[in-house]
């Protein structure tokens, strides 16, 4: 890397504390960084909190979009998706699914990963390579858990984010505050095991915040960063001579690790604010005058002397796997994950209960009751318009992290991942309607014939789908889940209002709005599916009348069917392209 500098553009409050965005300044997050690193090495990145640790990391990852300055090269050549997918990189959150085990965790994604050169009994055993490696044997069976659900400690978790990098034998491997909120003896087992690798040939470059002195001196090199800028940068071995040199000793015995940490925060002898920035100030120019020059000849001669820090391998210029092997696989895992969810008791609990409550409500109801029959019909439209509205609004939301980091990683397409999702969704958001209607179907005495029931249970079916599909884009657009509910309620609410079923004279200047209503034609098709205009009723004492100029029913119509069903096949389309068109914005970078 060579002279990197990024910046950012932040807005300024504007009245009522929101945001003004005609007013915005300018934030220098990095202030010219120049440094190389070689294979067999570990480079450790150190500084406060708001150093820029983390963003240089990303930078190097190739994962920075926006105003980056300067050149950032492996071995002479400019980043690319090949050396992406050959590089390794463990963000500080460990971002796994919760309830799968240790060896399904990485299995996985060594299926996704690894070329189709090798077989999935190679991959399989590659990943046990990797458990064994990781010293992850003893809980390779144990499920990773989250908050609720108790599973591996947060040291297995961690060697278990990093053993999915390590199953593609990275040259290059990114990592992210790897020792964070662990233990010393756990953060130790970790940087001993990318000390391993380091002397395996690979080349290491992680964050860390406040090592141990034990740790500190395992690092080949140090980067120390305040506010952006480098205050030394060189072998680990010589910072403390470095720092001795220019007038910056320890009072006491200390930790390097600690030290550092105290001069990058500009805190040395004076206790004032006003020392402390003459204290970084000091340490700037120290390095400038004795460590940029140097490093800036260094990079000169970078081509002479080092060896391919990425191997620019075949088999990574391209997905590792087909578009079928990412989406049976993302298939598998992803109905591995959420079984433990769609099939739970509370799950099924929602729909039977509320479905034996409408049975008894509607008990046997008679055509002569029409008007309480066409209520069921609309409740069907209601209930099965919230409950997959709702569910759906939680999927891409929920995942939005995972999704981040796997494609970063060149993982799979997004197209396969949307698909496995949909596909993975259906059994449970066709299995639950299909047994509520059963039950309140000859609960309420609607028509018994095959016809009538396969026909009511198919347009429910198809409602189902199309709300799912809005939700699914109600979530990909908002990508919050507060927002998300909130917005997902108005628009469910405001389909229901001009369904047809509330009012029956709707003032012509918003009679439009029932056209774009979900509720609207599947309350249409269900009125279609039980009953015929020129059917009879009985509307009062030896008094007949036709359905069709039943006033509920007349507003709707009985007729331009196929109108309304293909009005609910574009939505079901249009909904999921929504979807996946909100979703190709969602953080994945060059």
């Amino acid at each position: 890397m060579h002279d990197v500098v990024y910046k950012v553009e932040t807005k300024k409050d504007g009245w009522f504390g929101g945001k003004d965005s005609s007013k915005s300044e300018e934030r220098i997050i990095l202030k010219g960084i120049t440094g190389s690193v070689y294979p067999g090495e570990m480079l450790a990145m150190l500084g406060p909190s708001g150093s820029g640790k983390t963003t240089l990391l990303t930078a190097l990852g190739g994962r920075l979009g926006g105003r980056l300055q300067g050149s950032i090269t492996y071995n002479g050549k400019p980043f690319s998706n090949a050396m992406k997918r050959n590089m390794g990189f463990v963000t500080q959150d460990d971002i796994l699914y919760p309830h799968l085990t240790v060896t399904e965790t990485l299995f996985f994604t060594a299926l996704l990963r690894l070329p189709n050169t090798l077989t999935n009994h190679k991959k399989a055993m590659h990943t046990e390579e990797v458990i064994s490696q990781l010293g992850l044997t003893k809980c390779k069976n144990s499920i990773i858990g989250e908050t609720y659900e108790r599973g591996i400690s947060g040291g297995e978790r961690k060697r278990v984010s990093i053993g999915q990098e390590m199953l593609i034998n990275p040259s290059l491997l990114f990592l992210d505050e790897p020792t964070s909120g662990l233990d010393s003896t756990t953060a130790q087992r970790i940087v001993f095991t990318l000390w391993e690798l380091v002397h395996g040939g690979r080349t290491v470059v992680m964050t860390i915040h406040q090592p141990s002195s034990r740790l500190f001196y395992m690092f080949h090199k140090v980067l120390l960063l305040s506010d952006g800028n480098p205050l030394y940068f060189g072998k680990g071995a010589g910072v403390m001579d470095y720092f001795s040199s220019i007038g910056y000793r320890p009072l006491v015995t200390m930790n390097p690790g600690d030290f550092l940490l105290d001069l990058a925060n500009g805190i040395y002898s004076g206790e004032s604010e006003e020392d402390n920035m003459s204290v970084k100030h000091d340490l700037v120019s120290a390095y400038q005058n004795n460590i940029a020059d140097r490093l800036k000849e260094d990079l000169k001669e970078i081509g002479s002397q080092v060896t391919d820090i990425v191997v620019e391998d075949k088999r990574f210029k391209r997905c590792s796997t087909t578009w079928w092997q990412q989406f049976t696989v993302l298939l598998k895992r992803d109905l591995k994950e959420r079984k433990h969810e769609s099939f739970s008791t509370l799950k099924f609990a929602q729909v039977i209960v509320p479905a034996f409550l409408a049975g008894l409500l509607w008990w046997q109801c008679k055509m002569s009751n029409l008007h309480d029959q066409v209520g069921l019909l609309f409740f069907y439209c209601g209930f099965w318009s919230f409950f997959p509205l709702f569910q759906a609004i939680f999927t891409f939301p929920q995942e939005r992290m995972m999704l981040t980091k796997e494609r970063s990683s060149g993982m799979y397409r997004l197209s396969s991942y949307f698909m496995s999702r949909i596909v993975g969704d259906l059994p449970m958001e066709l299995i639950l309607p299909t047994l509520f209607v059963i039950i309140t179907y000859f609960m309420a005495g609607l028509k018994p014939t095959p016809g009538h029931f396969f026909e009511t249970l198919a347009i429910v079916l198809l409602n189902v789908l199309v709300a799912q599909g809005l939700g699914l884009a109600v979530g990909a657009l908002v990508m919050d889940l507060k927002a998300a509910t909130t917005m997902g309620s108005v628009i469910c609410n405001s389909f229901l209002l001009v369904g047809g079923y509330y009012v029956e004279q709707i003032p012509g200047f918003i009679a439009w709005t029932k056209y774009l209503s979900i509720s609207h034609y599947s309350y249409k098709l269900l009125l279609m599916a039980q009953y015929r205009s020129e059917e009879t009723y009985q509307c009062g004492s030896n008094i007949s009348c036709t359905v069709g100029s039943f006033s509920m029913i007349k507003m709707v119509g009985l007729d331009h069917k196929g109108i309304a069903l293909m009005a609910l096949l574009i939505m079901l389309v249009g909904c999921r392209l929504i979807a996946y068109a909100a979703l190709m914005r969602v953080g994945v970078t060059r």
